[in-house]
This record gives C-alpha cells, structure tokens and sequence, in this order.
C-alpha cells in the first residue's frame, strides 16, 4: 500500500493494520446485506483530519450506519468494548456525521456503529466485535421517520 508509509519513508505498520482492519470490517458488513456507501470520507471542509472509516447502507432497516472501526492486536477480557473511542473521538466523529449527511443531503435515518477488529494481517482469521447503535446523536438529531 502506498499510502502506508510513515513521514521517515518506513512502513507504518499502525496504518496498515488499520487498512486491514477497515478492509475485514467492510467484508464482515457485506456479508451481512449492507452496502457499502463511502470509504474513508473526510466530508469537513475546514478540517481534513475528520474521517469517517466505512459508511454503509442497512436494507433491512433503511438505515445509513456510519462505522468508526478499531484494530486492536489482541482481545483482552480485563480491557472494556470500546476502549480507544474518547470523549474527544466520538466529538469529532459526531462532526464528520453531521457533516456528511448534510453535504450528501441524507434525508432518511442514521445512527453510529463500532467494529473492534482483533488480530493482525499474519494471524489469520480475526475476531469481530459489532457494537451497533453507539450513543453519538441525539434523538432529534437521527431524524427517524417514527411510524
């Protein structure tokens, strides 16, 4: 991958991993009907570091589902589900959601999902943790059509 490479001119393992990890979690959504709408999208004009990983479509639900994913080496049952998305993570997430949906004029419902990817690219096949319906936007703010 060319993009993996880190400021020195070496490979940056982290950003590789977490290629990896984006790509299995893209794999893991596909197989479970969703479609994948965007990849990497930095839909913040005034701040580019704003990215969302993976934005994906759920037919069953009508649902667009915005995906942070995390690649950790190893799980751990002493260390808590979403241990590396901060107060200060989810803010910015929260941003670039907002922000997508208001550039691509999404009109229909949405909410925010984890995936924790553990394992690396030589461990063979990883474990999947999909944490659905995160708390990052209010109520109001999904814009769900209640029937």
């Amino acid at each position: 991958m060319e993009n993996c490479m880190s400021r020195a001119g070496f490979p940056n393992i982290g950003v590789r991993h977490g290629a990896w990890g984006e790509n299995v979690a893209s794999s893991y959504l596909r197989k479970r009907g969703f479609i994948i709408v965007d990849r990497n999208s930095r839909p913040c004009r005034r701040n580019r570091t704003l990215e969302i990983d993976i934005v994906a479509y759920e037919q069953k639900s009508d649902t667009l589902v915005f995906v942070e994913v995390k690649q950790h080496k190893s799980f751990s049952q002493y260390q808590s589900r979403l241990r590396s998305v901060d107060k200060q993570k989810l803010s910015n997430l929260r941003r670039a959601c907002v922000n997508w949906v208001k550039t691509k004029d999404w009109d229909g419902g949405y909410r925010f999902d984890v995936i924790e990817i553990y394992g690396a690219p030589e461990s063979g096949s990883p474990e999947i943790d999909h944490i659905e319906n995160v708390q990052l936007f209010t109520s109001k703010e999904r814009r769900v059509a209640w029937k």
